[in-house]
This record gives structure tokens, C-alpha cells and sequence, in this order.
């Protein structure tokens, strides 16, 4: 019986696919690795496909084609600059709250220099990288003091780990929170060496149910703000106030999880009401501590901001240091922190975008219609709609937008965001609804809106 071919062996080897002339002439615009790197991700790509069935056999003509095609995907970074138009200002898979101008200029003149991180230019002795921050920080929110980790996650942990390390810690059942990337409250606090000590029900805890719980091994009283859902009904749970004068009658400090840290009332935006950190500090709270890269709208970072013997004891934790944040992110956040003292509204980019107006938006549509023009496959309209603030805050609040709308007799909308998100230089990424895909102008800047109809275009030239 004939034995049957084998048909790995006649996928070419990359020494031989790169002695042909077709695959010689990118050596001229492309690094080599690029090319042999994109000739090795390609005959892998082939070997799984035969394997499983896909196909029986390649050319090297194929290969070379494909790698002909495919040069510039090879050649980009793997982190990319992309266009949201998905309508979500904070979208945890796009890099969250995008950076005011002067946060990127500071970025600009640090990056490339020596910095005073940690050397005070008064004294010329060694001095400390959160004193860049944290004088900002106390003017802004008039706290006692302040500390920044890498991110609100790492606070937790530091917080807990510090305070409550082989202790209880209070927190009622419905504030049991997981947010994104499978972080879970009780796991976190076990990882921190600290005992959960759950109190209430999900849907209600009153003051009594924490003062009940109170025992010679409770360290801490945790107040979690859940910032990614909301329980609603018949509910009851203490406010911040109750719960402080509860800590202090039984000298037990309490700690407040803002999640996603806000200075600005977005009430005024036409947003349902969130805590900022200014209400949190006025209820009397020890500790409070929240994100740098959310409402905040900076770098991604863990802001903690309390009691200066608490934050004292937190800095000077031996796991603080593995937690601590670079010269980048300081210089970044504390851009962003100065605009505070301004007009934060008209220079961070977050509150802009969840400020914008629909005429506004309506105008941005517009100009984005017109400037994509005339696409032989597409249906191109404009319609109003609704868009999320996203990144785990104001998990009910929708706002009034404007999108243009892409649908396509040939092409499913799953083609069209598929195209959309593969085939441009700088991708686009898009939401689908209805079987039409939607370009939200809200998460769209007015400097974006060349760029990415140049994308449109290139995703069906």
C-alpha cells in the first residue's frame, strides 16, 4: 500500500523563501527580521491550518503573495493607535481615558531626560518620587495627605495588606464587587492576608449589622462603591457618614473603594449623580482611594488619599515599593492633576467628551459623512442613539449621541467592523447594532475626523 505524502514537507523553509526576487525586493523598504518574521508567523499559520484540516498544501507563490499583502501588518507595532468610535469614553480594551495635551507634552520633555524623580533641588539630597503628586493632590482635595500606586487595584491591596493583615475586615455582602479581568473583592483580600467578615444581605445592611460584627480582631471597615452595577428595589445600605461615626465610636478606621475617582459633578452633563472624591473626604473617612486613568481622565494609577498617620504607615510598606509608579506616570498624572486648578472641562479629554453637546456631535457626524464620501458596497446615514461612559462607572447611564451608520446589502455588519478593524493602517473600531455598524462621533475628536474617514475608505478601497 502507498504510503501517503507527508504535507508538511513541502511547506517551503523561510532560507529558501528568501532567496526569491519578489521576497529580496521588500528587503529594500522593510527590516530583514520584519520579513523573515512575517515569513515565519505565515508557515506557522499554514502548519496549524493543514493540521487541522484547513488546507492540504501551499505554494511558495502563495506565501510569498500573502507576505507581499500582509508586510505592513508585520511591520507595525503591536500596540497601535486606533480610532474609538465605539460611543464608550472609558473602554477598558482601548486604553481607557486618552491623555490632555499638556499631559503628553509632559510626557514629551520627561521621557527623553534625566528628571528629579527622586532628588529634591533644594537640599541636593535623595528625596521622594510622590512628592511630585501629592502636593497637587492635597491642594485640589484639602486631604491630609496622599500616596499613588500603579493602580486602584494595587491600593486595595496595599491598604488591606497594611491595615488589616491577619485581621477582619467588615463589608457588606452587596459590595462584594468583581470588576474587569476577574478581580474579585474576597479573593483580593485573601491574597492581602486579611478576613472578610460579610455583613447584611445582598440587596440590604444597615449600621447595626456592621456594629454587631465589631469584634477585638476588626481592623478595618470597607466601604465599596460598586461603580460597575447597581442592586435597585427594595434596598437599604449606610451612607459613608453613618458608617465613619460608627469608626470612630470604636476607634476602627474606615476605608472607602471609590473605584473610579471623579472631581467634576457630572450632574451638569445630564449624568445620573456618582460620588466625587471631594463628598467622600466630607464624610470623615480615613482612607479613600480610586483610579487615576477613569473619570479622572490621566494615567492609569491607584490614588490613595487619608489620614497622614495611615498613609504614613501605607508608604512605608516594603510591598509599596513593588506597587510604586514610574517617572512617566508621574509626569502624565501630574499634568493632568495641574489642569484641576483650571478648566478641567475644556482640557481633559474624558469630561470633553462627556460634556459634548448634540449639536455638536451632530456637526462632527456630518463633516465625518462628507468626508468619507461615496463607498459603491456601502449605505452610509446618520441617526441618533445612545452611548455608554464605560471603565466600570455610571454603569446605568446612557447619553444622547449622534453616529454614522454603515450597512451594506452584500456585506453583514460583522464584515464591515471585521474590515474596518483589520484592513486600515489605523484601525477603527465600531459597535454593531441592528445589523448596522455605527461610528459614534461622541468618542470621535474633531482632529480624528479625517483620520478616520481615511480608514473607512481604506477598510473597502
Amino acid at each position: 500500500m502507498e504510503e501517503k505524502a507527508n504535507p508538511f514537507r513541502n511547506l517551503p523553509k523561510v532560507d529558501a523563501m528568501l532567496e526569491r526576487s519578489d521576497v529580496q525586493s521588500l528587503l529594500s523598504s522593510y527590516p530583514r527580521w520584519v520579513v523573515i518574521e512575517g515569513l515565519r508567523r505565515i508557515l506557522e499559520e499554514k502548519r496549524k491550518a493543514i493540521k487541522e484540516g484547513l488546507i492540504s498544501s501551499i505554494s511558495s507563490d502563495e506565501i510569498a503573495k500573502e507576505l507581499i499583502d500582509r508586510i505592513d501588518e508585520f511591520s507595525s507595532p503591536s500596540l497601535r493607535r486606533v480610532i474609538n468610535a465605539t460611543g464608550v469614553v472609558l473602554h477598558t480594551n482601548l486604553g481607557r481615558a486618552p491623555l490632555a495635551k499638556e499631559a503628553v507634552e509632559a510626557l514629551c520633555e520627561i521621557a527623553p531626560n534625566y528628571s528629579n524623580l527622586e532628588l529634591d533641588l533644594k537640599t541636593g539630597k535623595r528625596g521622594l518620587r510622590y512628592t511630585h503628586v501629592v502636593q497637587i493632590i492635597k491642594r485640589i482635595t484639602s486631604c491630609e495627605s496622599a500616596l499613588v500606586v500603579n493602580n486602584n487595584a494595587s491600593a486595595v491591596f496595599l491598604i488591606l495588606n497594611t491595615l488589616a493583615k491577619g485581621r477582619e475586615v467588615i463589608v457588606s455582602r452587596g459590595e462584594l464587587i468583581e470588576i474587569g479581568g476577574a478581580f474579585r473583592l474576597p479573593d483580593v483580600m485573601e491574597s492581602a492576608g486579611a478576613i472578610l467578615k460579610e455583613v447584611g444581605t445582598t440587596n440590604r445592611t444597615r449600621v447595626s449589622d456592621y456594629e454587631n460584627a465589631i469584634n477585638e480582631n476588626t481592623a478595618l471597615i470597607l466601604k465599596a462603591h460598586t461603580s460597575n452595577y447597581k442592586i435597585m428595589g427594595f434596598v437599604e445600605s449606610p451612607s459613608l457618614k453613618e458608617l465613619t461615626a460608627l469608626g470612630k465610636k470604636h476607634g476602627i478606621p474606615v476605608y472607602a473603594d471609590l473605584g473610579s475617582g471623579l472631581f467634576v459633578d457630572v450632574r451638569k452633563f445630564g449624568l445620573p449623580h456618582e460620588p466625587t472624591v471631594f463628598e467622600v473626604l466630607k464624610s470623615g473617612v480615613d482612607l479613600v482611594s480610586f483610579s487615576g486613568d477613569k473619570l479622572l481622565g490621566a494615567t492609569q494609577a491607584g490614588i490613595i488619599l487619608g489620614k497622614r498617620e495611615l498613609i504614613e504607615k501605607l508608604r512605608k510598606n516594603p510591598i509599596n515599593r513593588v506597587l510604586r509608579i514610574d517617572k512617566l506616570t508621574l509626569s502624565a498624572l501630574e499634568a493632568t492633576l495641574r489642569l484641576y486648578m483650571e478648566e478641567p472641562e475644556e482640557k481633559i479629554p474624558v469630561l470633553q467628551m462627556l460634556k459634548t453637546s448634540l449639536a455638536k456631535l451632530q456637526e462632527r457626524a456630518t463633516e465625518l459623512k462628507d468626508a468619507i464620501g461615496t463607498i459603491p458596497q456601502l449605505r452610509i446615514d446618520i441617526k441618533k442613539a445612545k452611548s455608554a461612559v464605560g471603565g466600570g462607572a455610571l454603569p446605568l447611564a446612557e447619553l444622547d449621541t449622534v453616529c454614522v451608520c454603515l450597512s451594506s446589502e452584500k456585506l453583514s455588519a460583522k464584515e464591515i467592523e471585521e474590515r474596518l478593524r483589520t484592513k486600515p493602517k489605523i484601525p477603527v473600531i465600531s459597535r454593531i447594532k441592528d445589523d448596522t455598524v455605527l461610528l459614534d462621533l461622541r468618542t470621535i475628536r474633531d482632529d480624528e475626523i479625517e483620520i478616520a474617514a481615511k480608514s473607512v475608505r481604506e477598510a473597502f478601497s
